[in-house]
């Protein structure tokens, strides 16, 4: 990813479904996403995969709360937009704590 891209980024961007789709299906807030982009370590990636349209990214973050979440977002217009959140796999938060030892 381009950081300075991130760096940019003055706010944040919610459409309702996403908001729904993240809570209902993971209990994942809104206010909990945003949290990720202002704690330390935020590993974040490119989602080749998914950015046939538009360029998308993973996050690998921590909560306030110490929650590990994994998030898809987007930048839009310096709006951070967050496509889904959910609880890290056993699999991502060993590679987040191995990083955090970076």
């Amino acid at each position: 990813m381009d950081i300075k891209k991130l760096l940019k980024a003055t706010g944040f961007e919610w459409d309702e479904y996403n908001i729904d789709k993240s809570w209902i299906k993971h209990g994942v807030s809104p206010f909990e996403c945003e949290q990720l982009f202002f704690n330390q370590p935020l590993v974040v990636t490119d989602d080749i995969l998914h950015s046939m349209k538009e360029n998308r990214f993973y996050a690998l973050g921590r909560t306030d709360a110490r929650r590990l979440l994994f998030l898809v977002f987007t930048v839009r217009k310096n709006l951070i937009r967050v496509i889904s959140a959910r609880d890290m796999s056993a699999k991502e938060r060993k590679i987040y704590e191995q990083l955090k030892k970076q």
